[in-house]
């Protein structure tokens, strides 16, 4: 039973105070390891029957002579929120702290036996053993040379204990619901997993079917008709053809599901079979027809039908999305509709090519959007020019087919969003974009140009540009996939960071120099994570000069040069810096010592990576294969020998969900 007092922080705050006891810092502990560590310690040392030790001498050992220990409760114990798998640094308020400590390692509120409990450095660790009326504490003292000693000793173990240990993992008793979930999740990512094995393995659990290849995810989820499992895969990103969209749409049981999917399809600009559009175009529910109405490639003749939809939004969708193919009598009516969000609708679209008049724009009040995009009569933007409105003089300053002299005017307006938006223009010059006042915070996010982008194959314009004085121009250049010797070194030693970060992530022009100082600063995005450092220009020979370097991540290079010795894999596993261990734990040649290591390291990062690439002894993975914390990575280790995989992945096949309510 979980502790009512555990529920939130609140309670949690009240639980310790009290037990006497103080909250010290943040849940966030660097350099020590893992309670979860110090448990499995712990369960080793109790089932090799080390002696208890009396309260207080548990107590001096943890407090050291101070006040200050880290403190962690275990399962339902563990306040909900609050991190409970995580040590918290605390200090006793007793006048007798080692007698007030004892207490708790002996009492009845809270139960001692949901307690770990460790020295400020974490290489002391105790917990209560024994029966409920006479709880003794467990101490451990030396973590890390325990640690040290298990690892030397799993470093010697043969092939013969390696196959007592895959034996007697296979011999355990059955995995609950969730390791068997994340068995399956991260055998459907291991290498070593044969891949006819995968739609068998991943069947009892429809979260994970987006991992299936196209046709087997289209198989299998329309055959076990579950709607979710294609909506969730289709979100995550299986990319199925026309085909296979059509089968699953018109097997879609629901008008929700149709919905969900149309929308799907239109987000992903995915070109529908002309069956599949009829059928969406022709659906007796609104928002299907909607969101139909929106799809790529719609046909003529399906548009012109959601043309005179009874219902306003399916109307104006299609002026959005249709209007080329829509005959000259639609357009008219569309463009006389009773609602005024078609009639909107309409008019943006009508008045791409025809000049929108001043009296049209106050009838219709289109707002900013059709000053930005639509060809604009004189008498409208002579009204536009004179408006107290900045908004819209803000959207004016961005129409691309504004008059030369109306940009001047507007270069110099009063709000800098106006000549922010002139500023951005790709039909001034340079000279006239240098002259505009115009204050670019260069810490904004920013995104391409769209009229940059659009020359990014001609180099005299990329010259040009890559002169400009405007930072946002330079960083659209900077885009570029490929750009002229000359471009590329003046980008590469740009004032601005940013420029030189596009570079690398975009540009396979960037040199080798400014990849290696970005990389002092910068490792990696979503959009580009492995940027600048797997750049094909990124340098490889000469880092070894690095190995001794003060910063971490300089250090950590030293591994990617070809004559790195073996021994400096070992060396850096030990390293000070996690990001140069972390780089330890991803090398083949790691030694298996320093990766039983690295799995008890007390940063997550450095134990996943070890856990998912290091060369575990079996028993090592074997045991993290059956630990809820470690097992999602560990399942990813291409180092499960085949017949293991195999297993696992026949007890993960044959798991039945249970029936909810039952």
């Amino acid at each position: 039973m979980g502790d009512d007092r555990l529920r939130d922080r609140e309670g949690y705050e009240a639980l310790l105070a009290s037990m006497g006891l103080e909250p010290l810092g943040t849940w966030w502990l660097p350099g020590v390891r893992k309670a979860a560590t110090a448990r499995r310690l712990l369960a080793v040392a109790a089932a090799d029957g080390e002696p208890a030790a009396g309260p207080a001498e548990a107590a001096a050992l943890l407090l050291g002579g101070g006040r200050e220990f880290l403190l962690a409760f275990e399962g339902p114990r563990a306040p909900r929120g609050c991190m409970g798998n995580a040590w918290r640094r605390v200090r006793i308020s007793a006048a007798d702290p080692v007698t007030a400590l004892a207490g708790i390692l002996t009492g009845a509120d809270p139960d001692p036996r949901g307690l770990l409990l460790a020295t400020t450095d974490g290489e002391t660790v105790a917990r209560a053993t024994g029966g409920s009326a006479a709880p003794r504490p467990l101490v451990l003292t030396g973590v890390g040379a325990r640690i040290d000693a298990a690892a030397e000793a799993g470093a010697r173990q043969d092939a013969e204990d390696a196959a007592a240990a895959w034996d007697a993992f296979l011999a355990g008793p059955d995995p609950s619901p969730a390791l068997l979930g994340a068995w399956a999740e991260g055998l459907s990512s291991n290498p070593s997993t044969p891949g006819h094995l995968l739609r068998e393995l991943l069947l009892p659990f429809p979260e994970l079917w987006w991992r299936l290849p196209p046709d087997a995810f289209v198989e299998t989820a329309l055959a076990q008709a579950d709607p979710k499992a294609v909506l969730r895969g289709l979100e995550l990103g299986v990319r199925l053809t026309p085909a296979h969209w059509a089968r699953i749409i018109h097997e879609a049981a629901t008008e929700r599901e149709r919905w969900m999917l149309t929308m799907l399809a239109v987000d992903g600009r995915v070109a529908l079979e002309e069956g599949t559009c009829v059928l969406l175009a022709a659906d007796p529910s609104t928002r299907v027809r909607a969101e139909a109405a929106g799809l790529t490639g719609l046909p003529e003749h399906q548009a012109a039908l959601l043309a005179e939809d009874p219902d306003a939004g399916v109307r104006a969708t299609v002026c959005r999305t249709s209007w080329p193919v829509l005959s000259a009598d639609r357009r008219r009516a569309l463009l006389a509709d009773g609602s005024a969000a078609v009639r909107n609708a309409a008019l943006l679209r009508h008045n791409e090519d025809r000049p929108l008049s001043r009296e049209a724009f106050l009838r219709e009040e289109p707002g900013e959007r059709a000053v930005e995009t639509c060809r604009l009569g004189p008498d409208l933007v002579e009204h536009l020019l004179a408006t107290g409105d900045a908004s819209l003089r803000t959207a004016l300053a961005a129409n691309p087919r504004l008059d030369p002299e109306s940009v001047a005017r507007l270069a110099g307006d009063p709000d800098d969003r106006v000549r922010h938006a002139v500023a951005l223009r790709a039909d001034i010059t340079e000279e006239q974009r240098a002259a505009i006042r115009v204050d670019v915070d260069p810490s904004r996010r920013s995104h391409t140009l769209r009229w940059v982008a659009d020359r990014h194959e001609d180099p005299e314009a990329m010259r040009v540009l890559a002169a400009s004085s405007h930072l946002l121009v330079r960083r659209s250049v900077a885009r570029a996939r490929r750009l002229p010797p000359d471009v590329v070194q003046r980008l590469a030693w740009d004032t601005d960071r940013v420029v030189q970060l596009f570079l690398a992530e975009s540009c396979e022009d960037a040199p080798a120099e400014m990849l290696l100082r970005v990389w002092t600063w910068w490792t990696g995005s979503l959009s580009s994570p492995g940027r600048p450092r797997t750049h094909p220009n990124f340098p490889r020979e000469g880092l070894l000069r690095f190995a001794d370097d003060p910063h971490g991540r300089m250090r950590r290079l030293a591994l990617d040069d070809p004559q790195s010795p073996p021994e400096l894999v070992s060396r850096f596993a030990g390293d000070r810096d996690p990001e140069v261990r972390y780089r330890a734990a991803e090398d083949p040649r790691l030694p298996v010592a320093d990766a039983i290591r690295l799995a008890e390291d007390p940063v997550d990062s450095v134990r996943a990576a070890v856990l998912r690439h290091g060369p575990l002894p079996a028993a090592v993975l074997a045991a993290s294969l059956r630990d809820r914390e470690t097992v999602g990575d560990a399942a990813r280790n291409p180092g499960i020998p085949p017949h293991v995989v195999r297993a696992m992945a026949a007890r993960c096949a044959t798991f039945t969900a249970p029936v909810k309510g039952a």
